[in-house]
């Protein structure tokens, strides 16, 4: 359980355009990593997110590595998405403490429905659903996230696919400095509410106030303690 709220939080809240000039999403291709650690300071992993654009809008990719003990999870996560970030197509593969799920999804965004495959295992099957206008897939909606907080707006709560249907609200908490690579930096706190058939949680996220809204951290308070994952530079 803990280390599945660890794989959809990143996924889904980290993961929120104007002239190229800007640095790193959604003006230019970027790439930024990630380490996760206990609340004493101890690493147990790290991240990557990266976002390249495509001949129709983005490729976005998240890695996860990371360990707690008795129990080990390798993540690697894929969107595509189009200009609007809608989603096209997100494939999960998951390595949760040796056992491996393999999943993708097929958004038809015009026809308002989405086929979920189970690649791995072997006949897993698949599945039909309903979607809304513009449904995105939990990495899709990290990156719009920051879109919109980049336009001064928090979006608005709806559901997101990780897998399964997810429900996620965000809600602007206000300026907080946090530490980052050693300095004080200024930042936006967003609050993040999530709930859905594996998941009922909720944690913070700390934006860079730059263009980009660069997510600087994300800090999870779960039973065991507090999880942080933040932004190596």
């Amino acid at each position: 359980m803990l280390m599945r709220f660890l794989s959809f939080t990143f996924a889904a809240l980290f993961p929120l355009l104007a002239a190229s000039a800007q640095p790193g999403f959604p003006f230019t291709d970027e790439s930024l990593r990630y380490n996760l650690s206990w609340q004493s300071g101890t690493s147990l992993g790290e991240a990557t997110l990266t976002a390249h654009r495509s001949a129709v809008g983005w490729n976005l990719d998240v890695t996860l590595n990371a360990s707690v003990p008795g129990f080990s999870l390798a993540d690697q996560l894929h969107s595509a998405v189009d200009a609007g970030l809608c989603s096209q197509e997100f494939e999960r593969d998951l390595t949760h403490a040796g056992n491996r799920t393999d999943d993708k999804t097929s958004f038809d965004q015009k026809a308002g429905s989405a086929t979920r495959t189970t690649v791995f295992p072997a006949g897993g099957g698949r599945g039909d659903f309903s979607i809304a206008t513009c449904a995105r897939d939990a990495v899709a909606f990290a990156y719009y996230a920051r879109v919109e907080l980049g336009q001064g707006r928090v979006p608005a709560p709806q559901q997101v696919y990780f897998g399964s249907a997810y429900s996620v609200s965000l809600s602007y908490v206000g300026a907080e400095n946090v530490n980052s690579a050693g300095k004080s930096v200024a930042a936006d706190r967003v609050h993040a509410a999530v709930k859905g058939p594996k998941a009922d949680f909720q944690c913070d996220m700390f934006f860079a106030r730059d263009a980009a809204r660069t997510p600087l951290s994300i800090r999870i308070p779960l039973p065991l303690g507090v999880f942080s994952l933040d932004l190596v530079r």
